[in-house]
């Protein structure tokens, strides 16, 4: 009987810790991409900022559909980062599956803005070089507009989905070291066949 208690004493201690790591897994995963967030929101208002202030010192041309263009991505970086934030899963007490679903959600959702960020760099590009080739000045401030948001998108989308794969592999880890679960409620034991 002795022996019982004790080995079930383990179990529901290794599931304590197990839950209490989780925690900290989500934790680390909410924290980064608030971090995230605040930075894309700190980029859209100093686009938003400089773009205004371009359009307003702006003679026509090229220099004045850079700055339109700034001021839209800029708006449309604050607007993401708002309801990135807003979106932010802020629960810390998932259990293994729903924390490594959330992980897996995040990582693709970093990983696809940043092909998407690479079809926007192409896309700056083309526009660019169509607006040189034709001497379309909106096509060139255009383009080197989309094409400065694109290469900082692409640099921060990077990073934010490096930086959670990081943790992400971290995760997927210790869920295999730790195959016993602790809910509070019941204990269980996970067997790979």
């Amino acid at each position: 009987m002795k022996r019982i208690f004790t080995a079930l004493l383990l179990i529901i201690c290794s599931g304590a810790f197990a839950q209490d790591s989780l925690k900290v897994f989500n934790y680390n995963r909410v924290n980064t991409t608030r971090a995230g967030m605040e930075v894309l929101g700190s980029w859209g208002i100093a686009n938003v900022g400089i773009g205004i202030a371009g359009l307003s010192n702006s003679k026509g041309g090229a220099n004045r559909s850079f700055y339109k263009m700034t001021t839209i991505w800029g708006a449309t970086n604050l607007l993401a980062a708002v309801i990135g934030t807003l979106q932010n899963d802020q629960n810390l007490s998932l259990n293994g599956q729903a924390t490594l679903a959330a992980q897996r959600k995040i990582e693709r959702t970093f990983l696809i803005n940043g092909c998407v960020d690479v079809a926007y760099l192409g896309v700056g590009i083309y526009l660019k070089q169509r607006g040189d080739h034709k001497n379309f000045s909106d096509l060139k401030g255009d383009g080197s507009a989309i094409i400065v948001q694109s290469i900082f998108l692409l640099i921060f989308d990077g990073t934010m989905y490096s930086t959670h794969r990081h943790n992400g592999n971290k995760l997927r880890r210790f869920l295999e070291k730790n195959p016993i679960g602790f809910t509070g409620k019941s204990v269980g034991i996970n067997f790979n066949m």
